[in-house]
């Protein structure tokens, strides 16, 4: 195959407890793909997209200890493979099995690394992954905003969710690396900003902005500043929990997903307090703080708007968010890929899911009714205008990729053995090339 952008979608599979875990907030049932699943990856081949954010259910898959049930994973994810279609696996969005409770469970970390093991085992063809899908957010609404899961309202609720996630974030991708030795992990997660509204909120937004990189420090093993050290070790991370994330260091293996959506900044008041502040840096200008921190490869992973009554609000904003994502580019960044998430339209999400409301969000790229909106048409051509454009003009565009239809080529066969000798080699930003011209299979 040729070089070319990850240009992608995703299909909305967050599955959060709301109601103290009465009830499970399932985004796959609210928006029919249980019942379409076959239509929606047919509306993923007429975009013209190859790369799919996606991933079985955790709540109705991980059964049990060491107990899994496949029966939905095997028909969707042979279709995928059928079509050629490389999906970016989210094992874990925003919640976990009943019979593990939540993410207070300390045996959460190790159980999911099960888990993910056994995925990557079932399902060798697949490469990428981003095992736990926003992390910070993740933990936050679970233990720090009440919203879901635990729903408790503590920095140490935070803490206690923030160090199992990025635990087993990491131990998943140890795990997957064993069976997958060129796994490709893709961190999808929120890149926020804290605004200051007045001098004595200054203090505020730049604790919440120091905050805001934890689950990426920790899981790419970078240390923190001594106030975010000292918050830690305040609010339940033992010293020898944090050097477990300083000594396992995986981050040569990984690309760093940055989300960004119009509530990502926020304005802080001198209590503390938050509200969103809509647009002010945009995703530029915040991606540059992250990449300045970790030196990864990025990729914009989410963003999406509602379409408004004039029907052109999320074309505007799409075409916003790309002239960001060549703004970051051309600046020097190894940008390697874009996401509109998601597929179809959502539901509740107004609510951040915590209220079972039905209320549609038309944020997609089809409706419900799986019509293509117009920023399903805008995503296509842009698609068709761009994908040959980007590969030519910068080698930090080039990544290892072995789709699904050539997982059993010679070549890719030879590139897992040479990662699997290789697996504590570092890298660079100009990552190894993308495929091989030479892709057919003897």
């Amino acid at each position: 195959m040729g070089l070319q952008f990850l240009f992608a979608t995703g299909i909305e599979n967050s599955n959060p407890t709301i109601d103290h875990g009465k009830q499970r907030v399932d985004e796959l049932e609210k928006c029919g793909h249980y019942k379409h699943w076959q239509k929606d990856f047919d509306l993923v081949q007429e975009l013209g997209i190859r790369f799919l954010r996606y991933g079985p259910p955790l709540h109705t898959t991980f059964v049990g200890p060491g107990k899994y049930d496949w029966s939905f994973a095997d028909v969707t994810f042979q279709d995928l493979l059928r079509r050629d279609i490389a999906p970016m696996v989210d094992l874990c969005h925003f919640g976990v099995p009943d019979w593990l409770g939540n993410f207070q469970n300390p045996d959460f970390p190790v159980l999911f690394a099960q888990y993910a093991k056994a995925f990557a085992q079932r399902f060798p063809w697949v490469q990428l992954y981003t095992p736990i899908n926003e992390m910070y957010v993740c933990a936050t609404f679970s233990g720090l905003y009440g919203w879901w899961n635990e729903q408790l309202s503590s920095d140490q609720g935070f803490v206690t969710a923030l160090k199992h996630i990025v635990k087993a974030n990491v131990l998943a991708m140890q795990a997957i690396l064993e069976v997958r030795p060129d796994a490709i992990f893709v961190q999808s997660e929120s890149s926020e900003y804290y605004h200051a509204k007045n001098p004595a909120a200054i203090k505020p937004a730049e604790e919440m902005n120091a905050k805001r990189f934890l689950s990426l420090d920790l899981n790419y093993g970078q240390r923190v500043n001594s106030e975010m050290y000292e918050y830690l070790l305040d609010n339940g991370m033992s010293r020898d929990e944090y050097h477990f994330f300083m000594h396992n260091k995986l981050k040569h293996h990984c690309i760093m997903g940055n989300d960004y959506y119009k509530t990502n900044e926020h304005r802080v008041d001198a209590n503390g307090s938050t509200r969103a502040s809509g647009e002010i840096f945009g995703y530029h200008a915040i991606t540059h703080q992250y990449y300045d921190r970790y030196h990864l490869p990025v990729m914009h992973t989410e963003t999406n708007l509602w379409q408004g009554p004039n029907g052109d609000e999320a074309v505007n904003w799409l075409h916003k968010e790309w002239a960001n994502v060549l703004r970051v580019r051309n600046d020097g960044v190894p940008v390697v890929g874009f996401t509109w998430y998601s597929l179809t339209d959502q539901v509740d999400w107004d609510s951040a899911l915590r209220e079972n409301n039905g209320r549609l969000n038309p944020v997609g790229l089809y409706d419900l009714d799986r019509n293509i909106r117009p920023v399903g048409a805008a995503y296509k051509q842009l698609i068709s205008d761009w994908n040959q454009v980007l590969p030519t003009q910068s080698m930090c565009l080039q990544v290892p990729i072995v789709m699904p239809s050539e997982h059993n080529c010679g070549w890719a066969q030879k590139q897992r053995e040479d990662r699997s000798e290789k697996l504590a080699a570092p890298t660079c930003c100009a990552v190894p090339p993308l495929g091989n011209e030479n892709a057919a299979c003897a």
